[in-house]
């Protein structure tokens, strides 16, 4: 079965909080899923447990980094036939 998530980390920090989401997004890119960054959250496509196991490791690392607390949004599509790809290849020419 393929889970799409479409996640936003927001680390509550006493600095600039960019490299915070940096960070969230290359460990994402260490995951080897499916992604795409877009402007207010990250669209990330694999199996259930790959993107729960990655939704943990994300904030783990946000209070390792000396977040004082994360809020994060999810939203799942847990489907057999959709993909990122066919959800979007009429929109992308």
């Amino acid at each position: 079965m393929n889970t799409i998530m479409s996640i936003q980390i927001i680390p509550k920090t006493k600095t600039d909080a960019i490299p915070f989401v940096d960070a969230a997004i290359q460990l994402i890119e260490d995951s080897g899923l499916k992604y795409h960054v877009n402007p207010l959250d990250t669209t990330v496509e694999g199996d259930m447990d790959s993107c729960l196991k990655l939704i943990k490791s994300m904030n783990e690392l946000m209070i390792e980094k000396g977040s004082d607390y994360v809020i994060t949004q999810v939203k799942f599509l847990y489907s057999e036939q959709f993909t990122m790809d066919n959800l979007t290849e009429k929109h992308n020419g």
